[in-house]
């Protein structure tokens, strides 16, 4: 089953708010990892270099098989 590798990069603000940046999708681990080491001298990212998460996901298959809750007051 084919899959893609998915790029992105979280940095905790002081105020505890995370900042997620969507990077890209990329055809091998390969590919994502060297987009990481292109960004990773880029600023912002220099000084967190260890906010980037390549994940795995398989091609047409659910990645959120359950349902979900809405809190009270959320």
């Amino acid at each position: 089953m084919a899959s893609v590798f998915v790029l992105q990069h979280v940095h905790s603000r002081e105020d505890g708010v995370e900042d997620v940046k969507f990077i890209g999708v990329y055809s091998s681990r390969e590919k994502a990892d060297a987009a990481v080491t292109r960004l990773s001298r880029q600023p912002g990212f220099s000084e967190t270099p260890d906010g980037f998460h390549v994940d795995e996901y398989r091609v047409d298959q659910d990645q959120w098989a359950e349902g979900y809750a809405v809190e009270a007051g959320a």
